[in-house]
């Protein structure tokens, strides 16, 4: 079976079932076991001299672990590789947690704050109704390529080997690849290794979401918000989101209790934004889905005629 027609029952699998808590709630999640691995390390390794070089150490052996982890189980044939894609896929998971920050803020805004404090790592006690909104289309924009299309990518590129090596970089820069006191160092190789893995998958990404939105005149306003961001991949599907959504992402928030003034994406656009916002934003992650499943169907019936 090629990847790419496994990949098309993986997404398939992935959108219809999600992750069931009755199997998570018993059973580690694989993203959990990776995590778990990597904050060991890090209360291990992360003190004293040489913290860049043990980080680096720390991402090669995680990538290596990764790959080898892949190719053995894809030796198990295509229901296990199947199997495996569909779980580190986040598509529904994805969708699901950002609608749940919709529908908080309709209930209340204490309830939206809550529900998006699960999805963001900046301070949300004192967010308004706008800020979660903003912080929870952000967080759909920048985690469908991480958590999408970028495992959809390596799955093509390398098959199993190479989804579960993106998957373990993606998660040490999520938990180590900051740009603070503690991680500068030892999560550099993590952060710039991730940058890498992510770049094609960004750009594809912010592609689709324009092909769908129809907003190819304003390339060159997406191109310079991308560049003027803070990551340079998130800000690609970021500021294509924006702009399908006709609304003002990014600009001021708070981190840890300070205020950091980044720059506005689409900042001309209305920045006073709700629920309704939040459901057009999950609507959006759909059809990408949509058509990077259609993408990957003709790639899989051009290779069967040919």
């Amino acid at each position: 079976m090629s990847l790419g027609l496994m990949l098309v029952c993986a997404m398939c699998l992935d959108a219809a079932l999600g992750e069931p808590d009755w199997l998570w709630s018993r059973i580690k999640h694989p993203a959990v076991v990776i995590g778990n691995l990597i904050g060991w390390l890090d209360k291990r390794l992360n003190h004293g001299a040489a913290r860049r070089a043990k980080g680096v150490g720390v991402l090669v052996l995680l990538v290596c672990g990764a790959w080898g982890l892949g190719w053995a189980l894809s030796l198990l044939g295509p229901a296990v590789e199947i199997l495996v894609c569909a779980i580190l896929l986040a598509q529904n998971s994805l969708v699901a947690h950002v609608r749940a920050v919709g529908k908080g803020l309709m209930a209340s805004l204490a309830e939206g704050r809550a529900q998006v404090a699960r999805i963001v790592s900046r301070d949300t006690r004192d967010m308004t109704e706008a800020q979660v909104a903003r912080s929870a289309i952000e967080s759909a924009a920048e985690n469908l390529s991480d958590g999408v299309i970028a495992p959809a990518f390596w799955f093509l590129v390398a098959g199993l080997p190479g989804l579960l090596a993106y998957k373990a970089a993606n998660t040490a820069d999520s938990m180590i690849g900051y740009r603070n006191e503690k991680y500068r160092a030892f999560g550099w190789a993590s952060a710039r290794f991730d940058d890498l893995l992510n770049l094609i998958p960004a750009r594809l990404t912010c592609v689709m979401i324009v092909a769908l939105s129809g907003q190819w005149s304003r390339w060159r306003e997406i191109m310079a918000d991308a560049h003027r961001h803070i990551s340079p991949n998130a800000g690609w599907p970021e500021a294509a989101m924006a702009r399908a959504l006709n609304v003002a992402l990014a600009g001021p928030r708070s981190y840890d209790g300070k205020v950091r003034d980044l720059a506005w994406v689409n900042g001309d656009a209305p920045r006073e934004i709700g629920a309704s916002e939040i459901f057009r934003a999950c609507h959006m992650l759909w059809s990408v889905w949509g058509l990077a499943l259609g993408l990957v169907s003709v790639w899989v019936g051009i290779d069967l005629i040919y």
